[in-house]
């Protein structure tokens, strides 16, 4: 017998399990039984390192215990703990009586349920043997007495209708009411049929949960037990008719009738979930069994007729509709009066039967919609396929068609000289609003923008014959150029800039990207070179967005023609004050400026004349003092004039006015001839500027046309042809420019790009092949193939032809062998 002096053990660990205060009476407690299950609980719970939460649940559950029996305690007064002999038939009497108001949803008083739950207590610790189990079995007695008699009761109604109220309203006031005799029992619940059962650490971590489940189900807790009674005794019984009556009213709804009120169709589903809500596992068994199965087999029998109807009566456009509206009520009404798992189910039974069953239909019907591009029945379609496995490929491949055939429609025909500008924008106008429809339609759905993708793709990287060249690098790199270029009419500069950011949209397509690249390159260095720059700010915005689409060895190049501009300002800054510390000789009298570039880094020729060009005059002093300046700062580096880029400005003084005039070094060269003469024949005027006949006529030509000069005959400059200076001469401007023979773009330019553009994809293929096998020593061919196309992708696609190719030339270098082992595995030679 433990009395007061015991409380302190109790708190030791922290549990009061009865504040005496000033009572003096005896608290009777199976102590050691406590302490050995505590110990043997907490051993458990370390073991499975779980110990301190399932310890402080433990311990929450027994002060709730502990509460309950401090509230009968205060109301009775004085009561003791301390096990009795109890008469178990006058005990079960009384309290069976307040267990019947109790399930019936009657008023009970609060004394009397503190003497019943009193009772209860006494039953479970009665000497000299515990009660426990005759009243856990009495207590199923009653509730399945009750539950037949409910069944009576619903059973009796001569209306089928009835029977769905009826047994709503008896599931209503049972379900509440076990609630209530749940809490009653407390004790029996938490001291007797929980010792039975494993504990929360064993159900999740344990090893035996399969051999002993059926075992430690024999008793459940009261409020369990009373709803497996309800299962048992009610459900079963009537799940026939309960369903049978369920799909009824279900099936009415969906005609906009109501047979039953949604609140009883909701409770009488609800009841199949929460009777077995207790389970650990299957929970939702019986309600999938009983209820949800039979749903959706009807409901796939509806949808199946209702299918065959509005095929019907109605034309396929109509039909998405119908069946759009139609998953959206099921999904509706499935989520009023179903559990939540069974929403998407019920959705995939009616796509099943719907959309599924007629998917050859749909994708026949996408195709012309995509072809009449009927953005509202498509935003319908897109959703119903979406969810079948496989559903969007067709409609994928239908927008690929279209939209390579309209973009190749855009393109195709343009001419004229403004092609280039033409060809971009109308590439960005298909673009953007296949982008737009996409984002629209399809929700920006990936699969939609990777066929936007290869449609833009095989638009840009069209071919007209299979051996001409892809026009789209060489039109880009125009509209760009014309873009940065100074012109009359320019745009604004954040015009331009918003321009030169869309281009790339089209650049990002272009699978020959090094063929823009060296078209960009020499229309780059034209625009640095005559200063015909709009922005320079732009030019370096538009480099920057190469380089972050290609990579820095995209633009190393390009950089470099900057950084080269800019040492020449320098450069050229410091000969002029060279030149005026010097003394008097060392003035030039005239402006001269130089632009030294690096022969690697620009993409520019060697001078066409086939001998030394023999330099004015007036400018000899000029080269030869930069000459001696350049090779003072830099020894050991060779300067290479590229007088076919130079440029010059003269003053026109013979003339009624003054004109400054930019022409070309050439033709510069030619009118100073005439400094000192009016006519000159061009036999002589080759011979003096040493050039051979056709560049001189070439650039005679240009001031022949622009009438500065006058020439003895009518037709093609010969060598007797005399040229003569035009006194005459007038013009608008005061000071303009003489546009050079190689300052304006000729097809053969073109050529010769591509040409170049062959031979650094032949050089640049055979670096990787042997960067590859100098790092692989042995390769397979395939696998060869495979790494140069994975490294060359960046810039280029090369065909399998060309690398086979330099495959051989490097074999017949000596860089590579094929192994005597096998003909197509080949190794690095050291």
């Amino acid at each position: 017998m433990y009395k007061t002096y015991e409380q302190s053990r109790v708190n030791s660990v922290s549990l009061s399990l009865c504040t005496l205060k000033d009572y003096s009476w005896d608290v009777f407690l199976d102590w050691d039984y406590f302490c050995l299950n505590t110990k043997r609980f907490i051993g458990s719970c370390i073991s499975l390192w779980y110990t301190v939460n399932v310890l402080l649940c433990e311990i929450s559950k027994l002060l709730l215990l502990q509460s309950s029996y401090q509230r009968v305690c205060e109301s009775k007064g004085r009561m003791s703990l301390k096990p009795k002999r109890v008469d178990f038939n006058k005990t079960w009497h009384v309290l069976q009586e307040t267990i019947k108001g109790v399930i019936t949803l009657a008023n009970i008083p609060r004394a009397i349920w503190n003497d019943r739950f009193s009772d209860v207590y006494s039953l479970c610790v009665a000497y000299p043997e515990p009660l426990a189990d005759r009243l856990y079995d009495e207590t199923k007695r009653f509730l399945i007495n009750h539950v037949d008699h409910l069944l009576v009761q619903v059973n009796s109604y001569n209306d089928k209708w009835e029977l769905l109220p009826a047994y709503y309203r008896a599931w209503t006031e049972y379900s509440q009411g076990i609630d209530y005799l749940h809490s009653l029992y407390l004790y029996l619940n938490q001291q007797h049929i929980k010792k039975q059962k494993l504990s929360e650490a064993e159900l999740i971590y344990g090893t035996s949960l399969h051999n002993r489940e059926e075992e430690c189900q024999e008793q459940m807790e009261i409020g369990e037990l009373g709803l497996d009674i309800w299962k048992k005794k009610m459900i079963i019984p009537l799940k026939k008719k309960l369903v049978s009556l369920l799909l009824t009213c279900i099936d009415a709804d969906r005609d906009s009738k109501l047979l039953a009120p949604t609140d009883v169709i909701c409770g009488v589903i609800e009841s199949f979930v929460r009777v077995e809500d207790h389970k650990m596992k299957g929970k939702l068994n019986l309600y999938q069994e009983i209820f949800e199965e039979p749903f959706l087999e009807a409901s796939g029998e509806f949808y199946t007729a209702e299918a065959s109807s509005l095929l019907q009566q109605s034309d396929v456009t109509r039909y998405i509709e119908k069946v759009t509206w139609r998953l959206a009520q099921e999904e509706a009404r499935a989520y009023k009066f179903l559990h939540k798992s069974s929403v998407a189910k019920v959705r995939a039974c009616c796509e099943d039967k719907m959309v599924a069953a007629h998917v050859d239909l749909l994708h026949s019907e996408a195709e012309m919609m995509i072809k009449n591009e009927s953005r509202r029945d498509l935003a319908l379609l897109y959703p119903l396929l979406r969810s079948l496995p496989g559903g969007l490929d067709p409609l994928v491949q239908h927008l690929t068609r279209h939209i390579t055939l309209q973009g190749l429609q855009a393109i195709g025909p343009l001419q004229g000289e403004n092609v280039y500008m033409q060809f971009v924008e109308n590439m960005l106008n298909v673009h953007s609003k296949y982008s737009e429809m996409i984002k629209e339609v399809f929700n920006s759905d990936q699969s939609f923008v990777g066929a936007l993708d290869k449609a833009c793709s095989a638009i840009v990287n069209y071919r007209p014959a299979p051996k001409q060249p892809v026009r789209a690098p060489e039109l880009l790199a125009r509209y760009c150029d014309i873009l940065l270029k100074k012109s009359p009419r320019a745009a604004s500069e954040s015009e331009i800039e918003d321009k030169l950011k869309r281009s790339i949209t089209v650049f990002k397509y272009v699978d020959d990207k090094d063929v823009f690249q060296k078209f960009y390159s020499r229309m780059l260095a034209k625009r640095l070179i005559h200063q015909q720059s709009q922005s320079m700010d732009a030019e370096e915005m538009m480099i920057d967005d190469l380089k972050r689409a290609c990579g820095y060895e995209f633009t190393n190049k390009l950089h470099r023609m900057f950084t080269d501009m800019s040492v020449s300002a320098d450069l050229n800054a410091k000969f002029i004050t060279t030149l005026r510390e010097g003394d008097g000789e060392n003035q030039l009298g005239t402006g001269f400026t130089v632009k030294v570039l690096q022969a690697g880094a620009w993409p520019l020729g060697l001078p066409p004349s086939p001998g030394p060009f023999h330099v004015p005059q007036q400018l000899e002093k000029s080269v030869q003092a930069f000459e001696a300046f350049y090779h003072m700062q830099f020894s050991g580096r060779k300067l290479t004039w590229l007088h076919h880029l130079s440029q010059g400005e003269l003053k026109f003084n013979y003339l009624k006015k003054p004109y400054l005039v930019t022409v070309q070094t050439y033709q510069m060269a030619l009118l100073l001839l005439f400094e000192h003469c009016d006519t000159i024949p061009c036999k002589e005027a080759a011979a003096s500027l040493r050039l051979s006949h056709d560049q001189l006529m070439k650039h005679a030509a240009s001031l022949v046309d622009c009438k500065i000069l006058t020439k003895s005959n009518d037709g093609e400059l010969e060598e007797d042809t005399i040229l003569t200076l035009n006194f005459s001469y007038s013009n608008k401007r005061t000071k303009f420019r003489v546009t050079g023979v190689l300052q304006r773009d000729a097809p053969q330019d073109a050529e010769a790009t591509h040409r170049s553009v062959d031979e650094d994809r032949k050089m640049f293929l055979q670096a990787a092949i042997v960067r590859i096998m100098k790092s692989r020593k042995l390769l397979k061919h395939n696998q060869l193939i495979q790494e140069v196309l994975s490294q060359s992708k960046v810039t280029f696609a090369p065909s399998i032809g060309m690398i086979k190719k330099c495959i051989e030339t490097l074999i017949d270098k000596q860089y590579i062998e094929r192994t005597p082992n096998s003909a197509d595995e080949y190794s690095y030679i050291a």
